[in-house]
């Protein structure tokens, strides 16, 4: 979760309402889109035309591996690419070892419970992740400074706790119901669509704690 905040808020200039393209960029654009959508679209596709493991596992793979090689020959930055890939070859590989298909979400789910654990004990320490994030990115936030600063931050991070909760309690039912072209596609609606709205409702937040919008 911090690495996904890290990036989509630091693409906003503080200070500022973001507008559709900086929320567009936030999430990396055409190329972020098609990099984060594709390997789980083509995964849902493959699996429902064919109801094979093998070829539904491998072909975002294929994907992965492919948004690598144009990175590298674009000279563009390979991490995103080389990150995103690793993640997906590790639950291809744990969905084969398994053999069976709905395996291929696990990785996800661990994600997911890691970053709600996150969520509840930075509340429980009185530390709200988001605050913490938001202030490493940016000198101008201080969600300190003021109770309004404090419970802008505290809100924001509930919010991201509602998220993963969200997620989890929508696909873990379909995990052990073996629904996994069900859990492929809400896997992909609340993915990215999902992101976005929280990312914006994040950032809208948090301009209530910068200083060049708060007063002193």
């Amino acid at each position: 979760m911090s690495e996904q905040l890290r990036r989509g808020l630091g693409a906003v200039k503080p200070g500022e309402t973001p507008t559709g393209q900086d929320l567009f960029a936030a999430i990396g654009g055409v190329r972020g889109v098609i990099e984060s959508v594709l390997p789980g679209f083509v995964f849902l596709i493959v699996f429902t035309v064919t109801g094979e493991l093998l070829p539904s596992v491998v072909a975002p793979v294929g994907v992965a591996v492919l948004a690598l090689l144009v990175r590298l020959l674009q000279r563009l930055p390979v991490m995103p690419a080389v990150s995103g890939g690793i993640g997906i070859a590790l639950s291809a590989g744990f969905a084969l070892w398994t053999g069976r298909a709905e395996d291929n979400f696990v990785g996800g789910f661990i994600i997911n419970s890691i970053s709600l654990s996150v969520v509840v004990v930075s509340l429980l320490v009185r530390r709200p992740i988001v605050g913490v994030i938001a202030s490493l990115i940016s000198p101008d936030v201080d969600w300190k400074s003021t109770a309004r600063a404090a419970r802008a931050v505290r809100v924001a991070t509930v919010m991201w706790g509602l998220f993963f909760s969200l997620r989890l309690a929508v696909q873990v039912p379909l995990y052990f119901a073996g629904a996994t072209a069900a859990l492929a596609s809400t896997k992909l609606i609340m993915g990215l669509p999902f992101y976005a709205a929280m990312l914006w409702i994040t950032w809208l937040l948090l301009r209530s704690v910068s200083s060049r919008t708060s007063p002193a």
